[in-house]
């Protein structure tokens, strides 16, 4: 671990200390989770590598699949990366179902367990320990000593009492609460007030959407959703100061109307208007600009969940920038959920992935505010450079500090159904989005792009992730080979949308021209 330049090591000897460490390795209490780490070998000594993290399966059938997929995925992710592991941690988290004694969790998830210790071994890579965390105790699958490891597990030491929860307080790192609790206000509203969302939506939708798809208009739409949602943001950043992030989420929802978020919503399906209000991205704009984002996200509900993939995209963007990658990472993965197509949060999350400086992009957005500027006073506009300039030790993620290969990835769970893997994607240390099949656009009339063009956004973060993959980092920073694409859109003639079938190449966007409740035209 470092605190202003010094360099502090911690050294784990049991599996009990090993347990204790699994929240500050994510930085979150994994809930209903399998965990891989990978550890490497330094002079004798092994440090933390890349983490992968799924959450379990409900039907066993899925678990062979799951146990490949995320062995071999975080292995040629190290491997990409010149540093394969040496061996491996493996963390099963659950707690128990009703009904269900804590040590029957044990029992029920060792074939688990078991399986991944074998995919493991495949690939010459073995596991030196392997944990089931269930109702604050743990239990060793590798340790048959009942003096160590007693049927009914051993209790989790209390919350910041250890030598490592003294390091990381010293060295500044914080663990946050659950992964649901932050999903929690990304995710659309279930209460009554959904039904009372949803119709402002409809009607919104269908005031709105002819305005975006006519040419004549939807630079009138534009301005008035940027203007709307800068009152707004305005509005959040002059309310006390509530402590709690549930207290607060509440807070912000009242400050909002029904109607004023539905305008939100709609508005931001327009890629250009969504690239001019993620400008507001540092300093005294990002806070309150990033309250809001979410709580549009909230106010996606029923048959408008896809249009959350604007505000998460948003939220994302705003939350890397400010140096926040756990939410940046949650809100683009939501967003991936909500539109797998959409091309703006398919490339940031690539980017916050692979440890990239968010600088570039928020040059890119500099110089897009500047030159409307400009042009607004008069003054003829240049087009601003978009190229990555370098990475050096900016491209350097700072989760752990002790001795660790800072690479993790999260693996998005899609798992379901009865005879296998409904889908899983697992984002290797590259970033690039594995098991993903990209569509080729079709010309059979789909849903309406309402960009003219690539985003200058866009084009930043294509251009980043490129050059990042093609001369790699420097300074000392590791050296990765160049991985897959993840294609893009190209340049369209400006004045007029395009209608084309939404791939995997396409960002998608959930406007349907006349689009009322039920009905698609």
């Amino acid at each position: 671990m470092t605190n202003h330049g010094e360099t502090h090591q911690v050294t784990l000897r049991t599996p009990a200390e090993l347990a204790d460490a699994l929240p500050y390795l994510l930085g979150y209490h994994p809930e209903d989770s399998i965990v891989l780490v990978a550890l490497h070998d330094r002079e004798g000594r092994g440090r933390f590598g890349g983490r992968a993290r799924l959450a379990i399966p409900a039907n066993p059938d899925d678990w062979p699949a799951v146990a490949q997929q995320l062995t071999r995925g975080l292995v040629t992710g190290s491997e990409r990366r010149g540093a394969r592991p040496e061996s491996m941690v493996v963390y099963l988290c659950q707690e128990p179902a009703q009904g269900e004694a804590r040590h029957q969790v044990r029992e029920r998830l060792r074939p688990l367990a078991q399986l991944l210790r074998t995919e493991c071994g495949r690939l010459d890579v073995p596991v030196v320990e392997a944990l089931c965390i269930a109702d604050n105790r743990f239990w060793s699958y590798c340790c048959v000593t009942p003096d160590c490891c007693p049927d009914d597990g051993v209790p989790m030491g209390l919350p910041g009492t250890s030598v490592l929860a003294a390091a990381a307080t010293y060295a500044g790192l914080q663990v946050r609460g659950t992964l649901s609790e932050l999903r929690a206000r990304l995710h659309p509203w279930e209460t009554a007030a959904a039904l009372e969302q949803e119709r402002a939506l409809d009607t919104a939708n269908a005031r709105l959407v002819p305005r975006i798809l006519d040419t004549a208009s939807r630079a009138v739409v534009a301005d008035e959703t940027l203007r709307q949602a800068h009152r707004i943001r305005n509005r959040f950043a002059d309310a006390p100061t509530v402590s709690g992030t549930l207290l607060a989420d509440l807070r912000d929802d009242e400050l909002l109307t029904h109607s004023e978020a539905a305008m939100l919503i709609l508005g931001l399906q327009d890629r250009t208007t969504r690239d001019r209000a993620a400008e507001w991205m540092e300093g005294d704009e990002a806070a309150p600009a990033l309250r809001l984002w979410r709580a549009l996200a909230r106010r996606c509900v029923g048959p408008y969940r896809e249009h959350a993939a604007a505000p998460l995209t948003l939220a994302g963007w705003v939350a890397w920038s400010t140096g926040d990658d756990l939410e940046a990472r949650e809100a683009l993965a939501m967003a991936l959920g909500a539109d797998p197509g959409y091309l703006f949060a398919r490339l940031l999350h690539q980017a916050c992935n692979e440890g990239l400086d968010p600088e570039s992009i928020r040059r890119c957005l500099r110089a897009e505010r500047g030159g409307r500027a400009h042009v607004d006073a008069g003054v003829p506009r240049t087009t601003p450079p978009i190229e990555r300039t370098g990475t050096g030790d900016a491209g350097e993620d700072t989760v752990l500090d002790w001795d660790e290969d800072p690479e993790g990835f999260e693996a998005m769970e899609r798992f379901g159904g009865t005879g296998g893997a409904d889908r899983a994607q697992v984002i290797d240390s590259d970033g690039r989005i594995d098991g993903t099949e990209r569509a080729t656009p079709s010309d059979v009339a789909g849903p309406a792009s309402c960009s003219t063009s690539v985003s200058g956004a866009t084009r930043a973060l294509e251009s980043a992730t490129r050059r990042r993959r093609r001369v790699g980092p420097t300074d000392g920073a590791e050296t990765r080979p160049r991985a897959g694409g993840t294609g893009g859109t190209r340049p369209q003639i400006s004045g007029r949308p395009v209608v084309r079938r939404r791939g995997a190449d396409t960002e998608g966007t959930a406007l349907r021209r006349g689009r009322t409740k039920g009905n698609d035209a």
